[in-house]
């Protein structure tokens, strides 16, 4: 039975109350707490935090990556009304590159090493699109054009290893959009690049999300990046979404102390003379023994017995502008 299309107004991704717990270990963790998340058709939403706070796992739940004997999924994840927790694995492989598609952090490792990378993607359109094997090579060689790979011919017969970081990169592009995806996960997809590569690939997205109407969710650890690429921006910390809004608010008008905190340990100014680089002290919690309250009290300079003892509900400033804190007057000033 097929799904009927959402409606225009409905998120084309809706994600409502999710929560990530992998079993495999000594004792669960819990890496993903409560996350909601909704993305309307046509916009680039960034997640944004430290190591460990989620984002990446956040990420593969949308595509079922996670190795299913070890990890426990609550919640509801739904793509184009698709409901991802209830697939089976018949109906994930048909899922998967068709509607929603994923451009990993280490294309060395994502890309198989034995296959042509021209090949790869061929594969990909034949098994999905039903290409005889010459449209799919002409399918193949438009994607490398499109994505500005140099001698797209040649490199159609190259394998990974004989291809430039930023080449890999752009040919991880061209795989993950060659069945018409419309979400498009990425992960830290300038993390290996040098600054100059980084910024002609995330330009490059911002290009094909206005081109083809792609829906993009974006892990990054760098704010600029985030503002490069993000029409939205969600700030995650131990699991859960502690601030979310539009890049502008998020960038001016800071309001959960771990944002504010981010932004002032970023290098802008660093260069000046007498100028030192604010750091955030302390380490992420244990994802396997969480605090019963805001899991940053013990790292926020503004908490107190009340921010230690319970979990703060989500308040709306502004539309769309939603922070988890219970210390919002001390944070109504702007960063410096």
């Amino acid at each position: 039975m097929s799904t009927p299309a959402p409606s225009s107004a409905e998120p084309l991704v809706d994600v409502r109350d999710l929560r990530v717990t992998f079993t495999g270990g000594r004792r669960p963790a819990q890496v993903v707490n409560g996350v909601t998340l909704q993305i309307p058709r046509g916009q680039s939403v960034a997640l944004i935090g430290e190591s460990g706070s989620g984002k990446s796992v956040t990420l593969r739940t949308l595509l079922r990556l996670h190795p299913e004997r070890r990890t426990r999924m609550e919640g509801q994840v739904h793509v184009g009304g698709r409901d991802i927790l209830a697939m089976k694995e018949k109906e994930l492989c048909a899922y998967r590159g068709k509607v929603t598609s994923m451009i990993f952090q280490e294309p060395l490792l994502a890309l198989d090493p034995v296959y042509p990378v021209g090949a790869q993607i061929t594969e990909s359109l034949r098994r999905h699109e039903g290409l005889s094997a010459a449209a799919a090579e002409a399918r193949a060689l438009a994607l490398f054009e499109r994505v500005r790979i140099p001698s797209p011919a040649q490199r159609l017969k190259a394998y990974p290893h004989e291809m430039s970081g930023g080449m890999r990169q752009r040919a991880m592009i061209a795989l993950a959009l060659a069945c018409n995806p419309q979400v498009l996960l990425a992960d830290e997809p300038t993390t290996a690049l040098d600054a100059t590569v980084q910024i002609q690939i995330l330009l490059l997205l911002r290009e094909l999300q206005r081109d083809l109407g792609l829906t993009i969710l974006f892990v990054t650890h760098d704010i600029g990046a985030a503002i490069e690429v993000a029409d939205r921006i969600a700030v995650m910390y131990a699991g859960r979404i502690v601030e979310e809004g539009t890049a502008r608010e998020l960038i001016h008008a800071p309001r959960h102390p771990y944002t504010r905190a981010l932004l002032m340990s970023r290098a802008h100014g660093a260069m000046e003379r007498g100028a030192p680089l604010q750091t955030l002290a302390g380490s992420p919690p244990d994802l396997t023994a969480l605090p019963p309250g805001c899991a940053f009290a013990a790292r926020c300079p503004l908490a107190d017995a009340g921010c230690r003892a319970s979990v703060p509900e989500a308040v709306e400033l502004s539309p769309g502008h939603v922070v988890r804190c219970l210390r919002l007057a001390e944070t109504a000033t702007p960063v410096a």
